[in-house]
């Protein structure tokens, strides 16, 4: 069963293609948005750059077969969010919104990580190729 796997990967998708569509939705309460409000166009375009990550680690988590290629996406995941977390950490202008950005990646590395142990093994196929479940014992 991998549906926390796959909820998180659809919830990942979702939001980076949020955040790459509008960065003002996680610049703003990370305090990198200019006073008026704007996002800078540097910033913009890395926020872009880590929306798009996250659409495609998040697509595969939703779309990867179970095991081994499932695993690998949730520990491209977890490893993105855990670096997030160190640099947000320590290179946002205050120290509120270093708390938050540490949290918020920090929150979601930990998330993914524990989804891993739903990500499973592949089920085994018959002759035909088709997935064999075991039935009641």
């Amino acid at each position: 069963m991998a549906r926390l796997a796959r909820l998180l990967g659809a919830a990942t998708a979702a939001f980076g293609a949020a955040t790459a569509a509008r960065p003002e939705i996680i610049a703003r309460p990370l305090g990198l948005a200019e006073d008026d409000g704007t996002v800078s166009p540097r910033t913009r375009l890395l926020i872009e750059l880590i929306g798009f990550r996250d659409v495609a680690v998040g697509t595969g988590m939703v779309l990867a077969p179970r095991g081994a290629p499932l695993r690998w996406l949730i520990a491209a995941r977890t490893v993105s969010d855990l670096g997030d977390a160190y640099f947000l950490g320590r290179s946002l202008p205050t120290p509120a919104s270093r708390a938050l950005g540490a949290a918020m990646a920090g929150g979601w590395a930990v998330l993914c990580a524990a989804s891993a142990a739903t990500a499973g093994r592949r089920a085994p196929r018959g002759e035909s190729g088709v997935p064999v479940r075991p039935g009641p014992s």
